[in-house]
């Protein structure tokens, strides 16, 4: 039997074990889970409403406790940790305010006396979920899905047991009826068993492009609906007339937080050639005070890499870059402080052909291009296979605006990074995936969207 084992990257520190459950229990959890929904989606939706606020009151109260748990089980320092919980929050309470006119009936006109459309729950959602935001990941998924009406079923990352753990606690100690919601700690041969059972209408996944390319084919073999949230290699665009020193404070943080290891992340920043000299020093400069450590430490910014595999794969890309011509600004190398710890990196004369060029990096690492017109600045940013998000970085606002309608992602953000909020949909285009998330649309994702008409 498979074990699931909660290790503290920053010091190999093994935590906690679950074990992998049997094909027996988890086709009884796929039953008991259809039988909560249907009881769950027949809740009027203030009852529903209620429970989620009763799940933000208590991560209110709870909060240092879940962050200790993301700190200690995948290395995200203690003041990022308390924010994603923070996040979390402010989602519940999104839609405790608005899911009540998002549900209403919408009339529209026709033939008929009358015609609208209603928004109702499908069945079962199954979430396969990513480690670097362990809750926010689920969260988004998890909460509009509960509103509807949906159960909820949810494969964590391996390496994240505890956080899948006591998000289920979290939501039963709430009030949250058993078996609405279930982490299920199975393998992939069984999350091959819950996409094809009957009791599940519908599949979304955060994570690599080759997990979702094997989750969308299963699913639509099994006429399953799916969301796909795969990587990204978003560019940040700083035009002649930005503001540098804030385009910088900026960079530093849609970079470098949570160590780089965000699908948003900035990645490659694309900078007009009369202000590239200035940006690139600025942002040396900021990168070297950026604080490597201890996460559970308040002041330190960049805690460990989540995997020793993975801080071995961000450093080969660094070499093989530098290798093919790639110059180090500053860091490129492990951090002095432990071996899963990597130094903050700038990597400049990137070029076509590199891994730095167009591998998703994920890790502290900010690759930097000059160019020399607007024109060559979006050619680059749309040589990518990925289309998350993007960063436009001038005082022009026309211009800006013209330029996003050019850019081929899911976000463009002006005069600041990329980031998810609960009100604003949020997805990719390209091989970073399809569906929205959060907002209007995310709450409608996975609703059987009705259409009657009265004759």
């Amino acid at each position: 039997m498979k074990l699931y084992k909660s290790i503290n990257p920053a010091n190999s520190k093994w935590l906690k074990t679950y074990e992998q459950i049997s094909d027996k229990e988890l086709n009884h959890k796929l039953m008991k889970g259809n039988e909560a929904f249907l009881e769950w989606k027949d809740r009027p939706l203030k009852s529903r409403l209620s429970l989620i606020q009763s799940v933000a009151d208590l991560l209110r109260k709870e909060t240092d406790y879940h962050a200790k748990i993301i700190t200690s089980e995948m290395g995200k320092p203690i003041s990022q940790a308390r924010a994603e919980i923070e996040k979390c929050i402010l989602l519940c309470e999104y839609y405790m305010e608005v899911s009540a006119d998002l549900l209403k009936a919408e009339f529209h006109q026709s033939n008929a006396k009358q015609s609208y459309l209603s928004f109702e729950p499908l069945g079962l959602i199954y979430a396969v979920m990513p480690w670097n935001f362990p809750y926010w990941q689920v969260f988004r998924f998890l909460i509009p899905n509960l509103v509807l009406g949906n159960g909820a079923l949810l494969k964590h990352a391996s390496n994240v047991p505890q956080c899948a753990d006591n998000m289920e606690k979290l939501l039963l100690k709430a009030g949250i009826p058993e078996f609405v919601f279930q982490n299920l700690f199975i393998d992939y041969h069984q999350s091959k068993m819950v996409i094809e059972s009957d009791y599940v209408w519908g599949v979304t996944l955060t994570g690599s492009e080759l997990a979702g390319s094997g989750v969308a084919e299963l699913a639509g073999k099994n006429i399953k609906k799916s969301v796909l949230e795969l990587g990204g290699s978003d560019p940040f665009i700083v035009l002649e007339d930005a503001d540098i020193d804030q385009a910088v404070e900026i960079g530093i943080v849609a970079r470098m937080q949570n160590a780089g290891q965000s699908c948003i992340a900035a990645k490659r920043f694309i900078i007009m050639s009369k202000v590239y000299d200035e940006y690139v020093q600025k942002y040396k400069k900021a990168a070297e005070k950026l604080v490597v450590g201890d996460p559970f430490k308040e002041d330190t910014y960049i805690g460990p890499i989540a995997r020793d595999y993975l801080l071995d794969e961000l450093h080969q890309q660094v070499i093989k870059s530098v290798e093919k011509g790639a110059v180090i600004v500053t860091g490129g190398k492990r951090s002095s402080f432990g071996p899963v710890f990597y130094e903050p990196t700038v990597l400049a004369n990137v070029s076509k052909g590199m891994p730095a060029y167009g591998e998703e990096i994920f890790g502290p690492v900010a690759v930097l291009f000059k160019v020399s017109s607007e024109d060559e600045a979006i050619k680059l940013a749309n040589d990518t296979e990925f289309g998350l998000g993007a960063a436009i970085w001038t005082k022009d606002l026309d211009k800006a605006k013209k330029l996003a309608g050019r850019i081929q992602t899911g976000t463009v953000a002006i005069n600041g990074g990329v980031r998810s909020e609960p009100g604003l949909p949020f997805g990719g285009t390209k091989k970073s995936g399809y569906g929205r998330e959060l907002a209007e649309l995310g709450l409608k994702e996975f609703a059987n969207i009705k259409t009657v008409n009265i004759f």
